[in-house]
């Protein structure tokens, strides 16, 4: 990922990011796992350069990987590199042996009573 100013750093505001073409490999059968990722993110000094941000993620294509994993895998990557004030990833995967999944990951990470 590479990173671009914030020009606008005076003031918070949001950006949505959608990917509906990730793709990932299941660990136990070695199957495609189709999903929509999405990141909100409130920038401060940096925003994330948009096609780097593409070849990232189209880059888990042949990676064997979990859902749960992908999900705060791509969050850490994108704290790391872009140091945003607030983020959330979410990875809407499709129906695979009956099951739906959904995981969201944020950081700074919310106390949350399940």
């Amino acid at each position: 990922m590479e990173t671009i100013e914030n020009k606008h750093k005076e003031r918070d505001y949001e950006v949505n990011i959608r990917f509906p073409e990730f793709t990932c490999l299941c660990p136990g059968t070695l199957l495609p796992d189709f999903a929509e990722i999405t990141i909100n993110y409130i920038p401060d000094k940096l925003l994330v350069e948009l096609k780097s941000l593409k070849l990232y993620l189209n880059s888990f294509r042949n990676q064997e990987i979990f859902h749960e994993e992908v999900v705060n895998k791509i969050l850490s990557d994108f704290v790391e590199k872009i140091r945003p004030k607030g983020v959330e990833v979410s990875g809407n995967f499709n129906v695979r042996g009956g099951l739906h999944t959904t995981v969201n990951a944020s950081y700074p990470s919310p106390s949350t009573d399940l």
